[in-house]
């Protein structure tokens, strides 16, 4: 066990000379050496050892999420279950319908299909405002003021730290007066989002399918957002892990514009779509509604405020820019996530409404974990940057007094990286994963147990976190060897502390 060399400050006493390969160069004043960002430390650089095992995982070794067939039938399979979702909640007030006989099957899709060409066809109106949205967005991406923020060394860069302009807080605070200003003056009022979310979710399967087969044919072609890496060999599995790594469209990065831009403010509007609907309908926001908009706000709010900290994560750092990321982030969590939204604008508030106590203990658990969440990924994310760049705060609301860990506790490791084990993380290797669960339960519970489907949230993220917890650590093993082993000895537990 060992702590860093104290904080960003003391950085700039230390002089370096520095490659651009992220080799630790002939360090002076006796610091150890410095990294390719040219950020003076003693602190972490990729050892030779470090960099054959990077070599290694930058191979394809196996297939993941079932090979092939379960990569295929996730891309046929995830937009059906949307579609069944969703005119399960919008016909049927969340019954799980189904075909009463065998006789019945056919009718039963024909009325499926019915369903879809009536709520769900793509109009002139959805194409407008989805793919309007994302174009604002993208410009915003672009233009806006922000922090300028390297990422980790990237292997297949040969360690070449990216930098990513990082303006999601202006973006998020400017389209929340952009939605106001069409909101009032009935350029666009906010209820025609969750009026029509049906068409905008078809609009969303389009668009992410198209993005997808586009950057797929760019990225084999002309190795558009890099070489080609982890290639199988086999083109479905391939377009749904992707195929390169770093995409990007002048300034922006579009696997990190993917990541915060279109999902989360996009699901943030059909909450609050659902609130300003329900205040017309009813004359009043129920808690459970406001629940949503509260929850919803405060995840795309600590995204952009966060988003210096993207960069430094396993999706930024690893993963490629497949059907898997950006299916998932333009379609799923906009359109699967809003589902208590949808439910509670077409129930009955007497079906979901809590009493007073119920409202109190779900808003001092999402609180809390809220709390514990962002603390957490903030301890993570500077202990990062602090090993390869000094780090600059930006002091945006909310900001919690532990997010900087003075002298850390660490493993260093063979391979050149540290890993965390005090803060928040010396309780369990995904604190973060726990708290950000119990932020999902309680959307779930928003809409009352009236039915399974607005339960979907908590229930499919569990499985994804729960899959994602043990290839990440499977990952993690190869990487570290023996060090992962002392890791756990010290960080016990991987999601409860002193549980599991």
């Amino acid at each position: 066990m060992a702590t860093v060399d104290g904080p960003a400050g003391n950085l700039r006493k230390r002089k370096s000379n520095t490659t651009l390969n992220g080799t630790p160069g002939k360090a002076s004043n006796g610091s150890n050496g410095s990294n390719a960002s040219g950020a003076s430390n003693g602190q972490s650089w990729i050892t030779e050892h470090g960099r054959e095992v990077d070599r290694k995982l930058d191979e394809h070794h196996e297939y993941e999420f079932g090979g092939p067939i379960g990569a295929g039938a996730m891309m046929v399979g995830f937009p059906l279950l949307m579609y069944y979702l969703w005119a399960c909640l919008w016909y049927y007030d969340g019954k799980l319908v189904h075909p009463t006989s065998i006789d019945d099957i056919k009718p039963f899709l024909h009325r499926m299909g019915q369903h879809v060409y009536d709520g769900a066809f793509p109009t002139a109106f959805a194409f407008k405002t989805y793919l309007g949205l994302t174009a604002v967005q993208l410009v915003f991406a672009a233009t806006l003021p922000g922090l300028k923020q390297h990422g980790l060394p990237v292997p297949s860069l040969n360690y070449k730290p990216l930098m990513y302009h990082c303006n999601a807080l202006a973006s998020w605070y400017t389209t929340l007066i952009v939605a106001f200003g069409l909101h009032v003056t009935g350029i666009f009022r906010l209820p025609w989002i969750v009026e029509h979310v049906g068409e905008l979710m078809s609009v969303a399967f389009i668009t992410s399918f198209t993005v997808t087969f586009l950057i797929d044919f760019l990225a084999r072609t002309f190795h558009y957002g890099g070489k080609p890496l982890r290639m199988s060999g086999n083109w479905i599995y391939d377009d749904f892990m992707g195929v390169s790594l770093n995409p990007r469209l002048g300034p922006v990065d579009l696997k990190m514009f993917a990541e915060v831009r279109v999902p989360w403010v996009l699901l943030f509007l059909i909450s609050l779509s659902g609130a300003v609907k329900q205040y017309e309908d009813l004359g009043r926001v129920t808690y459970n509604m406001f629940h949503m908009v509260l929850a919803t706000g405060l995840y795309i709010n600590a995204c952009a405020k966060a988003e210096q900290f993207i960069p430094q994560t396993w999706d930024m750092f690893h993963e490629k820019f497949g059907w898997m990321l950006i299916f998932w982030n333009m379609a799923g969590v906009p359109f699967s996530y809003c589902y208590p939204v949808v439910y509670m604008v077409r129930a009955n508030p007497s079906t979901y409404e809590f009493p007073i106590w119920g409202s109190a203990a779900m808003l001092v658990t999402i609180l809390t974990a809220y709390w514990i969440f962002d603390e957490a990924m903030a301890q993570k994310s500077i202990f990062k940057i602090k090993q390869h760049e000094e780090f600059k705060p930006r002091g945006s609301f909310p900001t919690f007094p532990n997010s900087d860990i003075k002298n850390p506790t660490f493993i260093q490791t063979k391979h050149g990286n540290k890993l965390l084990t005090s803060g928040w993380w010396k309780y369990a290797r995904k604190i973060n994963y726990t708290a950000d669960w119990t932020m999902a339960f309680t959307w779930g519970l928003s809409a009352g147990l009236n039915t399974p489907i607005t339960m979907f949230y908590p229930i499919f993220f569990l499985a994804v976190l729960t899959h994602r917890c043990e290839r990440d650590f499977a990952k993690c093993a190869r990487k570290y060897g023996d060090d992962w082993v002392k890791y756990c000895q010290v960080v016990k537990y991987k999601f409860i502390p002193g549980v599991y």
